[in-house]
């Protein structure tokens, strides 16, 4: 089930179709679904709106809504039930080897955010794959543990681990001695530290390139709606640089927008922290800037999922992205590194 965070919800053509002849974007009114409930994670998108960054890129309304997973953003964006949506590069090439058509128009989180991880208390200081051989693995089901299953299969220990599917209270289990380490995602490991763990962590990311938090649309939304889209993407990095410089105030805005997330208010916090500090850039930011794409992620997220049988139909991992809409002449965009990284 989703929830609307803000506004009121405003379906796909909420303005006449096609942008307009200066430039500015002809469909005012959008939604942006989330990959998940609202977090941390979504720091910038909140701080976009509240600021009026979007308003200021000509939208009228922009309504963020909490999702049920970057399958189903993926999904709906596809089916073009809403404008935008925050999804991931193995569910983006999942949902279009179904026959629909979301494309990628801009890369949020430029690493993979699927690791591997230990707590010190419960299995010792973890360093190295191989030391997992005779471990009991435990990870949700999903793309995580496709990743997990991948990377453990690269390091040779995928035969010698007592995998297990640990549904979704991986960390509990962890924390509980029920599991020596698991496969999950960077936020898991905010999640153990929080209640006092120190834990070890092994980036996938080293192992298997992917992209994270993306944004993507319908391709024929896209085609049509140009302006609409590098409006949006222009508004969204501007976004992600004042929730970087301001990441109190991000946080207060996120509060502001989802009053429960006062009681996890810290865990909130530390989560945006990781993300933006470790999990947002890449040379290929630095050279080009915010959410551009380059073809090695793609083509090995591809070649990892095709090789688990995930595809229901083949697909080109080439045609599901696009560097089409970022404008480069757009300061946020072209210098998000500089701006973000002084």
């Amino acid at each position: 089930m989703t929830a609307t965070v803000a506004g009121c919800l405003g379906g796909p053509g909420g303005s006449d179709s096609g942008d307009t002849a200066d430039g500015e974007p002809a469909v005012t009114d959008v939604s942006l679904l989330l990959n998940w409930r609202i977090s941390g994670l979504h720091a910038p998108y909140v701080a976009a709106r509240e600021n009026g960054f979007y308003a200021d890129e000509g939208f009228e309304s922009v309504d963020i809504e909490s999702g049920d997973g970057s399958d189903f953003a993926a999904n709906q964006a596809g089916l073009g039930n809403v404008e935008f949506a925050i999804t991931s590069a193995d569910q983006l090439l999942n949902v279009n080897s179904r026959g629909l058509s979301p494309r990628c128009v801009a890369v949020v989180m430029q690493r993979n955010p699927n690791v591997v991880f230990a707590t010190r208390d419960g299995f010792g200081e973890l360093t190295d794959p191989g030391q997992l051989e005779g471990a009991t693995v435990g990870s949700g089901p999903g793309m995580v543990r496709q990743m997990t299953e991948a990377y453990l299969e690269h390091h040779g220990v995928l035969g010698s681990v007592d995998y297990v599917d640990a549904g979704f209270d991986t960390v509990q289990q962890l924390l509980a001695g029920d599991l020596d380490a698991a496969g999950g995602v960077f936020g898991d490991v905010v999640d153990a530290e929080q209640q006092g763990a120190t834990v070890d962590v092994l980036s996938i990311d080293e192992t298997i390139r992917s992209y994270g938090h993306l944004v993507a649309t319908d391709a024929e939304f896209a085609e049509s709606n140009e302006a609409t889209v590098r409006s949006f993407l222009r508004a969204t990095a501007r976004g992600a640089v004042w929730a970087s410089t301001n990441p109190a105030d991000a946080i207060a805005f996120l509060v502001d927008a989802q009053p429960e997330l006062e009681e996890v208010r810290e865990n909130q916090a530390d989560k945006w922290d990781r993300m933006h500090a470790e999990y947002m850039f890449s040379e290929t930011v630095r050279e080009r800037g915010w959410g551009y794409s380059e073809s090695r992620p793609w083509t090995e997220t591809y070649e990892t999922l095709a090789a688990a049988d995930v595809f229901e139909d083949d697909v080109d991992p080439e045609t599901v992205w696009t560097n089409d809409y970022l404008d480069d002449e757009s300061e946020h965009i072209a210098d998000y590194a500089a701006r973000v990284e002084s």
